[in-house]
């Protein structure tokens, strides 16, 4: 079984700021790290090669310094990972950013399964693998809780539906997108990022993509487009009660009533 991981590197603080104009976040300075949702993604299929065997190969899209993120899959346990860099790709929305992995996915050659995480901390859609999978015309099952079996080809899933949890059948290749619940992921290996070589990563840019028209990719090939940004507004004024429980609460009250907060 061959297996693909859609990674990103999100910003590691809170501390961001977004671009008043093009409206996308400004993260030079900014120090990284892999998307929290993207570990569980990884684990979820290096179990899977445990139990069942093949390889694990990963992929994201974003400047060249997010290789730190594909070396990162690798001390893991992942054999290699592809980067999709070029500035034609810079202020993608959810669906350019789709398109584009879809791209490069399909030039990672044939596989049979993609997972990636639920949604990532930086935009917070969880529409990006869903649309992956429409692009590349394979089956998509979001909110996977658990991988239970794979026989004759198919994969036997348990997923959560908010309401109700179901289990489902899928035939590969397909798309899975995984939440926190489904694993506990295993810690980058020091043995393995003390000999890690530039080897481990590959570089792939407009210019090795099937599609070579621009308008699909980036600002251009975003559907959606930022009208304005603006800080939310901060309030400092606090305000203290004394007494105890009975005044305090009579007291909140009245100041949430004034306020017509009730």
């Amino acid at each position: 079984m061959k297996i693909l991981v859609c990674v990103k590197q999100v910003p590691g603080s809170n501390n961001v700021e977004v671009d008043p104009v093009t409206g996308v976040l400004k993260r030079s300075g900014i120090p990284s790290k892999i998307n929290p949702y993207d570990l569980y993604a990884i684990e979820t299929a290096l179990s899977l090669v445990e139990r069942f065997g093949g390889s694990v190969e990963s992929i994201t899209m974003g400047p060249p310094q997010a290789k730190a993120v594909i070396q990162e899959t690798v001390c893991m346990g992942v054999q290699s990972g592809t980067v999709l860099t070029d500035r034609k790709f810079a202020g993608a929305d959810v669906l350019a950013t789709a398109y584009t992995l879809s791209q490069g996915l399909r030039k990672c050659g044939e596989y049979d399964l993609i997972i990636c995480g639920k949604q990532t901390t930086d935009g917070d859609t969880a529409q990006v693998g869903a649309e992956v999978a429409e692009y590349l015309e394979i089956p998509n099952i979001s909110n996977v809780l658990s991988v239970d079996s794979f026989a004759d080809g198919k994969l036997q899933l348990t997923a959560s539906l908010d309401d109700q949890i179901v289990t489902l059948e899928t035939a590969l290749p397909c798309l899975i997108s995984v939440d926190g619940d489904i694993n506990t992921p295993r810690l980058p290996s020091y043995k393995i990022r003390k000999t890690l070589t530039d080897d481990s990563v590959r570089f792939l840019t407009f210019a090795d993509f099937g599609d070579q028209d621009p308008d699909h990719y980036g600002l251009s090939g975003s559907a959606t487009q930022v009208e304005r940004i603006f800080p939310p507004e901060k309030v400092s004024q606090k305000v203290q009660i004394e007494g105890d429980a009975d005044a305090q609460a009579q007291a909140l009250f009245a100041l949430l009533d004034r306020k017509k907060m009730l």
